[in-house]
């Protein structure tokens, strides 16, 4: 599990490591892993270190005096560095001595640097680029190395509200904040350089293919259908048939031992997946563990009485789509439930249930709701925030928008109800899910849709990524915690 920890925290790490130690002698550490990566991006990049330029965009703050002593350390393997300061004045004078001293030069941007590294400002910054430093970062061309992260994007949100800069590579100093994973995008490839902070209990946390490997449900020898979890579905109607299909999809592959649907759809159900009990009345389903229910269902008298009668039972049930546009107008439904709720909305849904969207604090937003409403909250996105009652948030950063496509929630939302009625907690079902559901929308697109194999990346349906969820399950059941370096 990848952890991620907010400017507070990191401040507070840093506070007895700088009393402890000789001024400057942390920043040393810092620039020291700056210069490596920097290094190692102009040898990958370019073959080789000597000889090539590197451009250093300098703010106010430490984090220009990490550019700096790193450029002179870089200066004396031969690279051509020169500083661009945006604040002459402010600049951190220890670290410009050790440039000028390493014969780094100062003046504007270059022409056609092979490098430029971002220390505009830190994670103590908020807000977009100043116009002067928006106006440099506008003439950059070259692949760029964000200093802890990239300029103008909100260290503990991920947030970006104007200029901004969009780096090739993120060095983060100590931790993983987390901006790294909600804006992942803008981060681009995160390398982990240790200072030795000892940190506390983690703002975020990330599953990986480990991590969810290790817990998804497989049959032992003991094990029979009614043991490996019955997942009931109530979803689709006339006008959505096709929704009760996918989500039902998404419990079958999932690898639920049984799965029971009711709702209008039973004909096309059956269609697809004849493994699966169906009748038309969730009273008439038989036992399950949990339930699923919403997607497609309507949003008439009867959806809204069937929605009822679920909630009322002592079971854990997952609300999405329509389910969510009539509980936004019933939250009493969800209080003082004896069982788990875990909702999955996207950021219009969130908007309804919460009276507000999510805005650019998107884990806070769903952290206060399932913390008001003792609910889980997976909220969708690119960086999927799956929110406890308790406080504990899940992110899963999927590396692209390959699930954005009609009906992928369906399918999510069948296989996160497969792990509630596995018995799985649900903010652990809901980010597995997520985890498996994002690997699969990708090897579906990047297999040419239909798994051509050809290795580039295709627009997907829901059904195509239906039949990755199996291969991508197998993917991180193999996974092996790698050697090396713990990081945070």
């Amino acid at each position: 599990m990848r952890s991620y920890h907010g400017v507070a925290k990191v401040r507070a790490a840093e506070a007895p490591l700088l009393a402890a130690l000789p001024e400057g002698a942390l920043m040393r550490r810092a620039a020291y892993g700056l210069a490596r990566v920097c290094a190692d991006e102009l040898r990958a990049r370019t073959g080789g270190v000597a000889g090539r330029s590197v451009a250093l965009i300098v703010g106010s703050g430490d984090n220009g005096g990490d550019a700096l002593w790193a450029g002179a350390l870089l200066r004396r393997r031969g690279v051509a560095v020169t500083a661009v300061l945006l604040d002459p004045a402010r600049t951190h004078a220890a670290g410009l001595r050790a440039l000028r001293g390493a014969g780094g030069r100062i003046g504007p941007l270059p022409a056609d640097p092979d490098l430029v590294v971002d220390a505009i400002v830190g994670i103590g910054g908020r807000g977009p680029l100043r116009p002067a430093a928006a106006q440099v970062v506008a003439q950059v061309r070259a692949p760029v190395v964000a200093v802890d992260l990239p300029s103008g994007v909100d260290p503990d949100t991920g947030a970006v509200d104007g200029p901004a800069v969009q780096a090739a590579v993120t060095v983060a100093f100590g931790a993983r904040k987390p901006v790294h994973i909600l804006a992942a995008a803008r981060c681009g490839r995160v390398e982990y350089v240790p200072i030795g902070l000892d940190l506390p209990a983690p703002d975020l946390s990330a599953l990986d293919d480990a991590d969810v490997g290790d817990r998804w449900p497989v049959p032992g020898a003991r094990d029979d259908k009614y043991s490996q979890g019955v997942t009931g579905v109530v979803a689709g109607s006339a006008t959505y048939p096709g929704a009760a299909v996918l989500s039902v999809g998404g419990a079958v592959v999932a690898t639920a031992g049984m799965v029971r649907y009711a709702g209008t759809a039973c004909d096309q159900v059956l269609a697809r997946w004849p493994e699966v009990i169906a009748t038309d009345d969730p009273a008439a389903a038989g036992r399950v563990q949990a339930w699923v229910v919403g997607p497609g269902m309507g949003t008439d008298d009867a959806a809204l009485g069937t929605l009822m009668r679920v909630l009322a039972t002592e079971l854990p049930v997952l609300v999405d789509a329509d389910g969510l546009t009539l509980l936004s107008e019933h939250l009493d439904l969800i209080a003082d439930r004896p069982a788990p709720t875990l909702l999955t909305p996207h950021a219009g849904e969130f908007a309804r249930l919460a009276g507000a969207g999510p805005g650019p604090d998107r884990v806070g937003a769903a952290a206060g709701f399932a913390r008001e409403h003792a609910v889980t909250v997976l909220l969708k996105g690119r960086a999927t925030v799956i929110a406890d009652p308790d406080g504990a948030v899940l992110v899963n950063e999927a590396g692209g928008s390959w699930e954005a496509t009609a009906g992928s929630g369906d399918v999510l939302a069948g296989m996160a109800g497969s792990l509630l009625a596995a018995g799985l907690a649900p903010g652990r079902a809901a980010a597995m899910a997520a985890h498996v559901h994002s690997r699969a929308a990708a090897m579906a697109a990047h297999a040419g849709g239909s798994g051509g194999g050809d290795g580039k990346a295709a627009p997907t349906s829901s059904s195509e990524l239906l039949g990755w969820v199996r291969p991508a399950i197998r993917d991180v059941r193999s996974a092996s915690v790698r050697p090396g370096v713990a990081e945070p």
